[in-house]
This record gives C-alpha cells, structure tokens and sequence, in this order.
C-alpha cells in the first residue's frame, strides 16, 4: 500500500509538471513574458532542465530584466561548469546588452573549455547554430575534430553548416570527407549537390573529384562513382562513361552502370556516347550475361535513332545500320524473342531504304510466326498495313487495320489501327465515314492519337461544307497520300494543281503547310522553314498556325541550330495560342531549351 501510495504521488507530481510545462510554453509563445519566467523557474527549481532553464532566462531577457538574467546565468555556469551551452546564451545576453567584445570572450571560452565528449561538443555547436554563429559551430566542429583525434568525424555537419553560409569549396569538401568515411552518404550528399549546387558549384565538384582520384592510393571507388553522378548532372555523357567503364573492369561488374549510362546519353541524343556504351558492352561480356542481349538491341535501337531522326546521314550509313540488323537476326535467328528487332528491321527497309518488298517479306514472316507475343504480332500488322498501302494495296491495309482493331478494341493498340484506318478513308474520299471516326478517337488515352483525330477531325469540318470543296479537299487528300507514300515529286505535282484549279481556295494555307512537310521529309531544312514561316505570316487565322509554328520551333531546335530561335517560337505558341492542343508540348520543350528541371 506504501508503494502504491508513492506511485500514485509521483504520478501526480509528473502530470502536474507536464501541465505546467505545457502552460509555460503557452505563455512564452504569447509574449507573456513575466508569467513564462515564473514557471520555468519553478520548473527548472524543481527538476533541473537545461531547456526550462533557458527558457526562464530567455523571459528574463524578452523583459528586458538583463541583471536578473545574468546573476543567474553566473550561478548556472559555477554550478554546472561543463554545460558550455550557457556561456553560448551568457554571450547572447552581453550581445543585446551591446557589450560585443565580452560577448565573443564567452564564445571564445565555450570553445577553449571543449573536452573530448562527442555530446558536448555537438550540443556546443548545435547553441551556436541557434543563434545561427556558423562560423563559431565550424571552430567547435574544428577543434573537437582535433580533440577526438579523428575517432569521430563531424564532416557532414562541417558540410551542412558551410551549405548554410554559402561556401561552396570548404561544402564540398566536408561533404565529400564525410562520404568516404560513411559511403552510405552518397545518396544525402547527392541530394544536397543537386539541390545547393549550380553549374559553377558542379564544375567545382568534378575539380574536387578529379584531385582526389588522383591523390588516393586505395583507389577508392566512391570518388569515380560520385564523378561519374556529377558528370551526368553536367550532361556530359563521354566523361561519365569512362568513369562508369573503370569501375566495371575494376569491380568486375555485369556492365548495369555502363548500360544506364547509355540509356541516358540515348535519351539525351548523345548517340556517340550511348553507342559506345553498348558495344562496350557487347565487346566485353559473354552472351549469356544479364545486359549482353539488351545491349544489342539498345545499340541498333541507337543507331538507327542517330541516323533516321532527322540528323545528316548517307546512303552508306543507311547500309551500315542495315547490316547491323542483319548480323543480329543471324546470331539470334528469326524467333518470337527477336521480333521486335525485325520489326525496326522492316522500317528501316520501307522507310528510308525504299525497299518495300523487303520490308513487307519481313513483316509477313513475324505475323506468321508460331510464339510471338499477340501486341508484337499486332504492331507488326499494324506497319505492314502501312507499307501495303505504301504500295497502294488498299484493301490488304484496311484488313490488317480491322483485325488489330478488332483484338485489341480498348487497348492503344486497337485505337492507332483504328485512326489509321480512318485516315485511310479520309484519303479515299469517304470523309463523313472518316470523320465520324475521328470524332470518337478524340477521347482516346493517347494523348498523340487524340491530337491527330482532333486535328483531322477539325480539318474535314472546315472544308467539307463549302461549295465545291469536295473536290478541293479530295485532292489534298491525294496529295497527302502521296506524302505518305514518300512519292514527292507527285505529290509538289497534285497541290500545284490544287492551287491552279482553286485559286484563292481556303485550303491555300493547308497546301503551303504540306510543302513545309514535304521539303522536311526530304531533309531541305530552309526550304521547309520558309513554308511553315510562309504559314505564320501570311495566314495569321489558319488552323495550321500552330502546327506550323511548333514544326518551325522544330526545326530550329534540332537541324537549323538555333535553340534560342526555336524557344522563341515555342513560347509565343504556349502563350498566344494556349488552346493549341500542342500548347502543353511547346511548354514542356520551352523549360527544357532553358534548363528548366521538366516533371
């Protein structure tokens, strides 16, 4: 009963403590000072706590009662000697009685007084933080570094504390101390580079690295895989790869870093680099490694993204790539696991080998192939329904679309062979059919697909309805066709026509547009930019005003080399015509044309 009875006393005491904890800080936080200081004292009187201590003199100071404040202060220090944090808040209270000079003489004997306890010294540092004095939180740092003679490091608060003042050198290398002796780091150190340092302070980082590297005598491989992470926040692809492939041969690794970095400079359209990647390695792992058979296919994936997207190439370089291909078939033979690469096989030969046969003799193998995966068989259809009509065999081609169609009705797949079959009756004339077609697509998840039905969509309504324009609109038809079949010359043949039969028509702005698009199918850049430029002077109210002005920004981007051109045009059509359905694309290509981080 004695101990019970004790236990409920106790109980009691604590409760009534923590109210009265709770009600000093309510005072405190409402700048009722003078109540504040009596219950911190009597909290701190009752059972000593360096926080209830400092808030009691901390009111005391609020009230201007600085006397008060400092006998305490005096008695606490003599007391309790070792609690460094007080002379940290005696020199806060000299400061704000504008005694300086005394004030830095109690910073400066905290620091003198440091002995080799890691809690004293972090809790040292952490007072003068709150008063937001780094410089004398790096000496505490500094000096108990020197103290504990390196058993303990404070590096990574060194670095957090020269982040705040905005010193990037000593940061940086406090940061970097502190992850090779706690490799775990790296993501944290990381996450501060990214966020803290800007072009300048990443260039500074690789100086750093690279005098590391050559300094260390373990060859530790955090530096050249931090370099590596700095490279690649620099864009610089080449420089990450050889720090990537060093640690590979040094780690014996499976070739995961080498192959990330590819698929990055890949994306980045660095095609040299991400190439390179992958031959690495092809060239320097087994076939039956887990990145040997991606990388292959990654490395044909790149080539022929170097060659056919838009960049300068050669009758050669397109015999290259196709040989490529061919020598990947042959090792891995015509089965359901190579059939994607067969596919960009077939491509190759239509689209820019003008090789129809051959890349119908492919396709045809695919879609007949025993074990292929039914969205792979389907694309395949999907392409050889393309270069059927290519070749003007219509009714294979609506086949084909019908079919995938059908499989795949709620899927993207069934939805881009539905609009191809559409477009496919917009070029035979049957544009109500066509339309209607359209009108449904334009809810389609693709966000792709839905753009070109809304634009067709749009483009049929516009012209259908004016006297004669079925004959007009029939021939722009045909002559968009023939754009698709990659038959130019016939094509510049059928709008010139155009143009002579309907002078004057409303579809003037639609036939300078499909030239734009012609010359840039043929590779004549100035000749495409002066069409699309045509468009935006000359038909300030056309339809085409946006597709024709996002296709110039294109250009200028890509093949003209003129970025700051490109985002020009970009930016006037995101904000003069922000109800483009390709106003959120131009915004997107806007940020990133100006370094903007894009989501």
């Amino acid at each position: 009963m004695r101990n019970l009875l004790l236990l409920l006393i106790l109980a009691g005491v604590c409760r009534l403590s923590a109210q009265s904890n709770q009600l000093a800080q309510q005072y405190f936080m409402d700048g009722e000072y003078e109540k504040s200081a009596e219950l911190y004292l009597a909290l701190a009187e009752e059972n000593y706590n360096p926080f209830y201590f400092d808030r009691y003199v901390s009111s005391l100071m609020n009230l201007q009662r600085y006397d008060e404040a400092e006998d305490a202060l005096k008695k606490q220090i003599k007391r309790m000697p070792d609690e460094l944090a007080l002379r940290v808040k005696y020199g806060q209270l000299l400061e704000q009685k504008f005694d300086a000079p005394a004030a830095e003489k109690q910073y400066r004997e905290a620091i003198k007084s440091l002995k080799g306890d890691h809690i004293q010294i972090t809790q040292l540092a952490n007072a003068f933080i709150v008063l937001t004095k780094y410089e004398y939180a790096i000496e505490t740092y500094e000096r108990g570094d020197k103290l504990l003679k390196g058993n303990v490091s404070f590096a990574f608060n060194l670095g957090d504390l020269y982040r705040r003042k905005g010193d990037v050198e000593p940061m940086i290398s406090n940061y970097l101390d502190a992850l090779v002796e706690d490799p775990r780091r790296g993501r944290n150190v990381q996450t501060y580079f990214q966020r803290y340092l800007d072009s300048e302070g990443l260039e500074e980082a690789q100086k750093q690295l690279y005098a590391r590297i050559q300094e260390d005598r373990k060859d530790n491989p955090v530096y050249p895989e931090m370099l590596g992470w700095i490279l690649i926040q620099r864009k610089d692809y080449k420089g990450a790869l050889r720090q990537a492939r060093a640690l590979d041969r040094k780690l014996s690794e499976n070739g995961e870093r080498v192959f990330d970095i590819g698929t990055l400079a890949s994306n980045a359209s660095d095609y040299e680099t991400a190439i390179a990647a992958f031959d690495y390695i092809v060239e320097n792992k087994a076939p039956a490694s887990p990145y040997y058979l991606e990388a292959k296919r990654e490395g044909l994936l790149t080539r022929r993204r170097a060659i056919t997207n838009g960049y300068a190439y050669t009758e050669d370089d397109l015999r290259i790539l196709e040989t490529a291909y061919l020598e990947f078939l042959g090792q891995f033979g015509n089965n359901p696991a190579s059939a994607r690469i067969a596919i960009q096989l077939a491509e190759l030969e239509a689209l820019y080998l003008n090789d129809l046969p051959k890349a119908t003799e492919i396709l045809l193998r695919i879609v007949e192939l025993n074990g292929v995966e039914e969205n792979v068989r389907a694309r395949a259809k999907i392409a050889l329904a393309d270069y059927y009509l290519m070749q003007g065999e219509v009714w294979e081609s609506t086949l084909l679309y019908s079919q995938v169609d059908k499989q795949f009705k709620e899927d993207l797949l069934g939805h881009e062979a539905r609009f191809r079959n559409a477009r496919l009756s917009y070029f035979r004339g049957d544009f109500e059919w066509a339309q209607s077609q359209f009108d449904v697509l334009k809810a389609s998840t693709s966000r792709l697909i839905a753009n070109d039905a809304l634009d067709l969509s749009v483009f049929i309504m516009d012209n259908l309805g004016l006297d004669t324009s079925a004959v007009a609109l029939q021939t722009y038809a045909d002559a968009e066709l023939l754009t698709f079949q990659n038959r130019f010359d016939e094509a510049f043949a059928t709008l010139d026509k155009l143009v002579d039969d309907f002078p004057g028509h409303d579809l003037e702005d639609d036939v300078v547009y499909l030239r734009g698009r012609l010359y840039h199918k043929l590779r004549k850049y100035d000749e495409a930019a002066g069409q699309y430029q045509k468009v935006i002077d000359n038909y300030p109210k056309s339809i085409r005003l946006d597709n024709a002005l996002f296709a110039l920004a294109g250009l200028y981007e890509n093949q003209l080399d003129d970025k700051a051109k490109a985002q020009q045009l970009y930016e006037t059509l995101f904000i003069d015509y922000s109800n483009s359905i390709l106003a959120v694309e131009a915004r997107k290509k806007y940020r990133e044309l100006r370094g903007d981080p894009v989501q």
